[in-house]
């Protein structure tokens, strides 16, 4: 049996066995089947879940820990700017189509908001432009590791595409910018040339480089995130980006009264991506608090996830928009769904996060308890089977 305190220091020096096997009080797979096993048991080899079930016999050769508490799933934010080490991401307010930006080269690895994340249970981010114009550009998609180069922390660059669809471009947008009508003709121009590009190319004609990450979207090969908020927006943004141009996409916020259009996005299979305000108590008029995560969930919307667009809510607090998401009506397993599973769905990295599964990375997270009660603390978290926070070692962070 590896003592602790040896497989902490291995883990947290680089040198960790790459085979190990975890063996906690409950383990919640959050996977399509739902399994939970109390106890369970979790082996890593290589990065990934080897097995996750009942107790078994620890095999030879690897690393042996038991550990109190619950284990399950790394959190997965599709909305965040915490790209450096101060507050907020990048804007470029220059092009109001801008599909020639990313993020990859201001983000600072393992910078402080990211280690908060990471303290917290969240493991893997989608690091985005901020939302001063319609298309901001590109983001990445990256773990929260503690102490890690860009490379290493990588899960896919470009992770997707960042839209801006209402509100924020208008404060600025510019000539036609200052207007939905505006800011909707330039989108539909865009993804017009996207598919005319698409076209080009097939008949072996020359594209235009500034519209070719555009296309990607239109091929189905990459997400793109659409900020919009309120009623109107969210069902002109779903008939958009769903009915006149079908791609990958994932409404985020619907926020403020966006919850009053839930059934229609259902109905075209339009992923909500809600936060960093999960409620509303403005546009019912009657002065009672909405829980707007419950009625996108109960509308049957595919792959309800959240988010924290932080710093606007830190990244350490994700966990807690479940828990609010919950108290304010919603299912308190589904919510935890919409941290882990529902946004590697979304946004088609189910493969390889979101859930305990064998062949996944071993993305996991130790609680003390039920992850969405706010009195349960982050004990241990682990990324790709490697040690990034220990409790007991590194003190409380947050």
């Amino acid at each position: 049996m590896l003592t602790f305190a040896l497989f902490a220091t291995l883990a947290l020096s680089g040198d960790d066995p790459s085979s190990f096997a975890l063996l906690a009080d409950r383990v919640i797979s959050v996977a399509e089947d739902d399994r939970v096993f109390m106890p369970g048991m979790v082996l890593v080899r290589d990065d990934l879940i080897e097995y996750i079930g009942e107790p078994i016999e620890v095999p030879e050769g690897y690393a042996s820990l038991e550990v109190e508490g619950w284990l399950a799933p790394g959190m997965i934010d599709l909305h965040s700017h915490v790209v450096t080490r101060g507050f907020g991401g990048i804007n470029d307010m220059v092009y109001p189509i801008n599909t020639d930006l990313s993020t990859r080269g201001t983000i600072v690895p393992s910078n402080r908001a990211m280690r908060l994340a990471c303290a917290s249970g969240v493991t893997s981010l989608f690091l985005i432009p901020g939302s001063g114009t319609s298309v901001g550009g590109f983001g990445v998609l990256y773990k929260t590791n503690t102490d890690e180069h860009y490379e290493r922390s990588v899960l896919a660059d470009p992770g997707g595409m960042k839209v801006a669809q209402t509100h924020n471009p208008e404060r600025r947008g510019g000539d036609l910018g200052v207007t939905r009508a505006g800011l909707f003709w330039n989108l539909a121009r865009a993804n017009r040339q996207a598919l005319a590009a698409i076209d080009a190319v097939e008949k072996g004609e020359p594209v235009d480089l500034h519209i070719r990450d555009l296309a990607r979207i239109h091929s189905g090969e990459l997400p793109v995130l659409i900020h919009c908020a309120g009623s109107d927006g969210v069902g002109a943004t779903a008939r958009m980006w769903r009915q006149e141009f079908p791609t990958r996409s994932v409404l985020s916020h619907g926020s403020f009264d966006g919850w009053q259009v839930a059934p229609f996005l259902a109905e075209v299979g339009m992923p909500v991506n809600h936060g960093p305000r999960t409620f509303d108590f403005v546009s019912a008029r009657t002065g009672r608090i909405v829980g707007s995560a419950a009625v996108f969930d109960e509308a049957g919307v595919p792959d309800f996830s959240l988010n924290t667009d932080a710093p606007v809510i830190p990244a350490w607090e994700f966990s807690l928009q479940a828990t609010v998401s919950a108290r304010l009506g919603a299912d308190a397993y589904r919510m935890l769904r919409a941290l882990t599973l529902h946004p590697a769905r979304s946004f088609g990295l189910d493969d390889r996060i979101g859930s305990l599964e064998v062949g996944k990375h071993a993305d996991l997270v130790l609680w003390s308890g039920s992850p969405l009660d706010p009195r349960s603390r982050v004990e241990r978290v682990w990324i790709e089977g490697r040690l990034q926070y220990d409790r007991k070692q590194h003190g409380q962070w947050l």
